[in-house]
């Protein structure tokens, strides 16, 4: 922004249609804040499907786009505010599309040479039937993030998860099933700046019980983060590396981070998913890493809201 922070209107969009809906809520309420005395007015968005109605009576200077999952992160909120001609903050309409989507990620990811899982996209009712990998395996909505509707199948399951072929399922006919890798999950912050973009380190993530599933990331002590990462130099180092490549090999703009799973039985690091929206709630990796990094949370939003543009 040309502009000096002090002048701007900053609208927050959070909350949202998606899944997420609840940790939006939170991440952007927490950036509200932490804009508060560094910006001219802040108005806070719950942003539903007559964005482009509100968007243009406000008439805010910047969006800080604080919405994450389908519908907010996928593109298509990126689309309205490509319209409109608002400077907004994180990755634009081809890059949010394409991350939201775990399948297409992959492909282009492989291409530029970074380890992925394996396995692929599969009917979710003939998921429900059989393992159509041999168990241990992972599946995963395709277009979800923060671990929603995601379900191990471990090693001696006698069936698959009978929930993925349920009435109630909502997330897609197609969902992503991979081999299970087993050892550390981590994660990885990146910030675009102008020079290119710049990873911040490496976070081991433990969940309290069970796996790194939608209550471990978000419930008040649901997992123990330590970072930096102990890990062997090659590994921590390479985990940097990869997150700096998939930012730009999918072209992400502002912040994003990039999940891994390092078995360190094999010495195999594999990257996971790139979220182009991640939280920025109380217990979220990226303002964690931030602050070791020697970046205060408000410092943080504030460096977001001054990456800003349009088109993006």
């Amino acid at each position: 922004m040309t502009r000096p922070l002090s002048d701007l209107h900053v609208a927050v969009l959070m909350g949202g249609l998606s899944s997420e809906r609840e940790v939006s809520l939170s991440s952007g309420e927490q950036c509200a804040k932490a804009l508060e005395g560094q910006v001219a007015r802040i108005t806070r968005v719950d942003a539903g499907r007559d964005l482009a109605q509100v968007l243009t009576a406000l008439q805010p200077d910047v969006i800080l786009n604080a919405l994450h999952g389908e519908w907010g992160e996928d593109g298509c909120v990126q689309g309205i505010l490509e319209t409109l001609q608002i400077p907004y903050t994180h990755s634009g309409v081809l890059a949010s599309a394409l991350t939201m989507d775990k399948d297409k990620t992959k492909s282009i990811l492989r291409a530029a040479g970074v380890e992925v899982p394996g396995g692929g996209l599969f009917d979710r009712f003939e998921v429900a039937r059989r393992h159509v990998l041999p168990p241990p395996y992972v599946i995963k909505p395709n277009a979800e993030g923060s671990s929603v509707g995601v379900y191990l199948v471990p090693e001696g399951a006698n069936g698959p998860q009978a929930e993925v072929g349920a009435p109630g399922w909502t997330y897609g006919d197609e969902v992503m099933v991979e081999p299970y890798i087993p050892g550390k999950e981590l994660a990885v912050a990146v910030i675009g700046e102008a020079s290119g973009p710049r990873a911040l380190t490496v976070t081991d993530i433990t969940p309290v019980k069970g796996f790194y599933d939608y209550e471990a990331k978000y419930a008040p002590g649901g997992s123990v983060h330590k970072l930096p990462a102990e890990l062997p130099a090659h590994v921590f180092e390479a985990a940097m590396r990869e997150a700096e490549l998939a930012h730009k090999a999918l072209g992400c703009r502002g912040v994003s981070r990039s999940d891994f799973r390092y078995d360190d039985l094999k010495d195999v690091l594999v990257l996971l998913e790139v979220n182009t929206q991640p939280g920025m709630t109380p217990t979220s990796l990226v303002p964690e890493q931030a602050a070791y990094c020697g970046m205060a949370y408000k410092d943080l939003v504030r460096w977001m809201v001054e990456d800003a543009s349009c088109p993006r």
